[in-house]
């Protein structure tokens, strides 16, 4: 069975700042609120910094949005990265 982020012990503050975010920023982005960002304020985030992290789950979120809607699969090697745990090695070249 898979971990949500929450039950990770090992998560950074840093990283439980960002996952906390992007969760709330894919799952109710309209409810977002000033507050929402503190946690990766008081992390060292500038403006600059949250607005990065905001491109980067938007951007997530839209290419698995077309992915998911042009029903597109993962590869063999993928899948079983994901079943294992073991990561993806780069080919050569």
């Amino acid at each position: 069975m898979n971990k949500t982020w929450r039950e990770v012990a090992s998560l950074t503050d840093r990283q439980r700042a960002l996952a906390e975010v992007a969760e709330k920023m894919s799952g109710n982005p309209t409810r977002m609120v000033e507050g929402d960002w503190q946690p990766l304020r008081d992390l060292g985030f500038d403006d600059q910094a949250c607005l990065e992290v905001a491109h980067i789950v938007g951007i997530f979120n839209y290419l698995t949005r077309i992915a998911d809607g042009l029903g597109l699969q993962l590869d063999p090697g993928t899948l079983e990265a994901a079943k294992t745990g073991i990561i993806l090695k780069r080919a050569a070249g």
